[in-house]
């Protein structure tokens, strides 16, 4: 009771009312990150990581799971793509069903997407097909840190289990389903298992970040906790704190190997 009592009273007011699932919800946080100066600056930095990560090979960069980011403002060209059909997406497709020849892209890109994923071993071998090789598929996700965990777990709305044996999620709606250890399981606690059973897909990156601007934003669909104004003290904070101990998210980027993986 306590719980929904405080739901209510920090969730967004545009979308407090609206199913998580409903694809209103999701146009209506694209105007919620370009209002909100710490959410805003948390996605540009994200973009710019991006940016400085992307393979120096031709091709098409495709973002999964763009919903209500503006990546397309820092890549021309960029193909965005999602689950449900929302306003100016390129297609709408599953991330375990991409529809691309095989070899014919130059990134993937999936910003606070992956852990909604539903098939990821799927999804893996989708990416290994599609991808050039040296291409890559570039990754920010949550990531499990002791201070980070209490909030996955307790505070934050979203599903969390970092004993889960098997990597697939249970059937679920696009956003209300997942799980926020996804990334870490498959890339901490199993990254053995994922190197063994994708080594079409070459590990390049593991980065933890530390980014309290996106909790004291608000995220999506919270209210926001902290002025703009405080945006720049807070990211000298974050650069200056251990991201082993306060990392709330990871920056993974993997490559596609130049042999097809199955040698």
């Amino acid at each position: 009771m306590m719980f929904s009592i405080l739901w209510r009273l920090f969730s967004h007011p545009l979308t407090r009312d609206l199913d998580v699932d409903d694809p209103r919800t999701t146009e209506l946080r694209k105007r919620i990150i370009r209002e909100n100066p710490l959410l805003r600056s948390v996605y540009i930095s994200w973009y710019h990581d991006v940016l400085n990560r992307l393979p120096q090979i031709s091709g098409s960069v495709l973002e999964l799971g763009t919903g209500a980011g503006f990546l397309n403002e820092f890549i021309p060209g960029l193909m965005t793509a999602d689950v449900q059909c929302v306003k100016g997406l390129t297609l709408v497709c599953s991330a375990t069903q991409l529809p691309f020849r095989e070899s014919s892209l130059r990134a993937i890109v999936l910003l606070n997407v992956f852990h909604h994923v539903p098939g990821a071993r799927a999804f893996f071998e989708q990416c290994r097909r599609c991808l050039k090789p040296g291409g890559r598929l570039i990754l920010v996700e949550p990531w499990i840190t002791q201070i980070s965990r209490l909030v996955y777990a307790h505070v934050h709305y979203e599903p969390f289990d970092q004993n889960i044996s098997d990597w697939d999620l249970p059937p679920s709606g696009p956003l209300s389903g997942g799980n926020d250890a996804l990334a870490w399981v498959v890339f901490q606690r199993d990254l053995a298992e994922f190197r063994r059973r994708h080594p079409g897909l070459k590990v390049i990156e593991i980065k933890p970040l530390v980014n309290f601007r996106y909790f004291l934003s608000g995220g999506v669909s919270m209210r926001c906790l902290a002025p703009g104004w405080l945006n720049g003290p807070i990211k000298v904070l974050e650069d200056t704190l251990p991201s082993r101990w306060f990392a709330f998210f990871a920056r993974v980027v993997l490559e596609r190997a130049h042999h097809n993986g199955k040698d």
